[in-house]
C-alpha cells in the first residue's frame, strides 16, 4: 500500500493551527462552491477570497510537514497535460487569461483535497460534514422556492415540457434553482454531492444521528425532483443504481463478473460518444443539442488547437443555424475538444477514465469513499454527456474536489508494500460494528505514564489505505 511521509511542523507553530487551517480552507472552498457566499471580485490583483483560502490551506499543509509525495496521485500526468494544453491555447491564441486562472484554481482545490486526505486520514469525516451542510443549503433553498412559489424564470408542464413562466399556462410548475442560476446546475450539483452525504452516516456512531444523516440525503434527492431536470433524474437514478450495485452486488461477484461489468460500462460510454458524433452529422435530429454538437464538431475540425478557454459558447453560437445562443457545447468532453483541441480532449478523457477506474477499484475493496465516489462520478459523467455543468467555475471546483477525494483513496503507485492501518471507512456485510479509527492522542509531557496505548505515531509514515468498517 502507498504511504505518505510527513515531517514535523515548523518550530514554534502550534500544531492546532497546522491541523485546522487546511480544514478551514477546505470548508471555504466547498461551501462557496455550494452557495457562492464569497464575492468573485479580487482582494488584490487576481487573488479572490476563495483563492486566498485555497493558497493558505496549501501553505499550511507544506508548513505542517507535508512532503511532495503527499500530493502525488495517478492523475498527475493527465492534469499536467491539461494545464499545458490550456496554457498553450490561451497564450498562443492571445485569449484572456481569466478562464486559465479559474482552471488553475480548480486544480489547486484538487491538490488541497489530496494533500489533506493524505496528511490527515481522518479528514474524510470533516469532508462528509461539509458535503452535508452544502446539500442542506442548496436543497432547502430549492424547496423554499417551490413551496413559496418564488419565481425563478424557469417553468415546466406536462411531460417535463419547458414553458414560459409569464404565459400562465395551466399546470405550470416552477423549476427550483436553489443557490444556482438555473435548475440544471442545481441538479448537477445534487447528483455530484448528495452521495457523499452518506459518508457522514459513517462518521457518527449513534443510530439516531445516522438516521438524521440519511434524512438529509433524502432532502437532497427530493430537492433534485424540484428541478424537473430530465437529465438530472436519469443521472441520479444511475448513481443510486451504481451505489446499490457497488455496495451489495459487486463484492459478491468474482473477478470475471467485475470485468464483465467494467466492459459493459466502457461499451456504454463508447456508444454514447459514437451516438453524439452521429447525431452531430444528422442535422437537427436532437433539436438544439444536435445543433450544438454539429457546430462543435465542425469548429473542432477547423481549429485543431482549440478556440480558447471559455470561448466555445460564442463560437458555437456563431456557427449554429437559427441564431440561437449557446453557453457551451452541451457535452463536457466535446467542449474541451472545442476549447483546447485534441490534446485537451486526450487529457480530460484520461482524467475521466483514471478517476472512474480508481473509484471502481476502491469500491471493489469495500471502501465507502470509493463507493460513494463511484456513484457521484457516474451520475455527473452521465449528465455531462448532454450538458456541461462544469462550465460554471463553482461546479468545476466541486468536480475537482470530488476527484481529489476519490484519488486520495488510491495509492499513487500500483505496487505497494506498506501495510494499511485503520483510518479510512470500509463497508461489508460481515462488519456491523461501528468501528471507526480512533483519533490520534495528544502528546503527553515527559515522564507522564501512558493511560492508554497510542493509536498512531506522532510522526512517520501515514498510510493512504485503511480498513475502518462501514458503521
Amino acid at each position: 500500500m502507498a504511504s505518505v511521509r510527513t515531517t514535523p511542523a515548523a518550530p514554534g507553530l502550534p500544531p492546532a493551527i497546522v491541523h485546522v487551517v487546511p480544514l478551514a480552507a477546505m470548508a471555504v472552498v466547498m461551501l462557496d462552491s455550494a452557495t457562492d457566499f464569497f464575492p468573485d471580485d479580487p482582494l488584490i490583483g487576481v487573488v479572490t477570497p476563495v483563492r486566498l483560502a485555497l493558497l493558505t490551506g496549501l501553505v499550511a499543509l507544506v508548513v505542517g510537514g507535508a512532503r511532495l509525495s503527499a500530493f502525488r496521485s495517478r492523475l498527475d500526468i493527465p492534469v499536467a497535460l491539461l494545464l499545458l494544453a490550456a496554457a498553450g491555447t490561451t497564450y498562443v491564441g492571445g485569449h484572456p487569461t481569466a478562464p486559465l486562472r479559474a482552471l488553475v484554481t480548480s486544480v489547486g482545490a484538487y491538490y488541497l483535497m489530496v494533500g489533506l486526505r493524505r496528511t490527515q486520514p481522518e479528514s474524510w469525516r470533516a469532508v462528509a460534514l461539509f458535503a452535508l451542510f452544502s446539500v442542506v443549503a442548496a436543497g432547502t433553498t430549492a424547496f423554499s422556492q417551490l413551496t413559496n412559489e418564488t419565481p425563478t424564470g424557469f417553468c415546466r408542464t406536462g411531460l417535463l415540457t419547458d414553458v414560459d413562466c409569464d404565459e400562465g399556462v395551466a399546470g405550470a410548475l416552477i423549476r427550483a434553482t436553489g443557490t444556482f442560476a438555473n435548475p440544471n446546475l442545481l441538479a448537477a450539483f445534487l447528483v455530484l454531492l448528495t452521495p457523499l452525504t452518506l459518508l457522514a452516516a459513517v462518521a457518527v456512531a449513534e443510530r439516531t444521528a445516522q438516521s438524521a444523516v440519511v434524512l438529509v440525503g433524502l432532502i437532497g434527492y427530493g430537492a433534485l425532483l424540484t428541478t424537473f431536470s430530465r437529465a438530472g433524474y436519469v443521472a441520479a437514478a444511475a448513481g443510486l443504481l451504481v451505489l446499490g450495485t457497488a455496495y451489495w452486488l459487486a463484492p459478491r461477484l468474482g473477478r470475471r463478473g467485475r470485468r464483465v461489468m467494467a466492459a459493459l460500462g466502457v461499451v456504454v460510454v463508447a456508444a454514447g460518444a459514437v451516438g453524439i458524433w452521429m447525431v452531430s452529422r444528422a442535422g437537427d435530429s436532437l433539436g438544439v443539442r444536435g445543433q450544438a454538437w454539429q457546430a462543435a464538431v465542425d469548429t473542432a475540425l477547423a481549429n485543431p488547437l482549440g478556440v480558447g478557454l471559455g470561448r466555445s459558447g460564442a463560437v458555437i453560437s456563431a456557427a449554429a443555424p437559427g441564431g440561437r445562443q449557446f453557453v457551451h457545447a452541451h457535452n463536457l468532453w466535446l467542449n474541451w475538444l472545442v476549447e483546447v483541441g485534441a490534446v485537451g480532449l486526450l487529457a480530460i478523457v484520461l482524467v475521466t477514465v483514471v478517476a472512474y477506474v480508481s473509484a471502481a477499484r476502491a469500491a471493489r475493496e469495500k471502501s465507502v469513499i470509493g463507493t460513494v465516489g463511484l456513484a457521484a462520478l457516474t451520475g455527473f459523467f452521465l449528465m455531462s454527456m448532454a450538458d456541461h455543468p462544469a462550465n460554471l467555475v463553482r461546479m468545476d471546483t466541486l468536480f475537482w474536489l470530488v476527484l481529489g477525494l476519490v484519488m486520495a483513496e488510491a495509492p499513487s503507485r500500483r505496487r505497494q508494500d506498506t501495510p494499511a492501518p485503520a483510518g479510512r471507512p470500509r463497508h461489508g456485510s460481515h462488519q456491523r460494528a461501528h468501528g471507526t479509527a480512533p483519533l490520534p492522542q495528544p502528546a503527553r509531557p515527559a515522564g507522564e505514564p501512558a493511560t492508554e496505548p497510542a493509536t498512531e505515531p506522532a510522526a512517520g509514515p501515514v498510510a493512504v489505505r485503511s480498513a475502518a468498517p462501514w458503521g
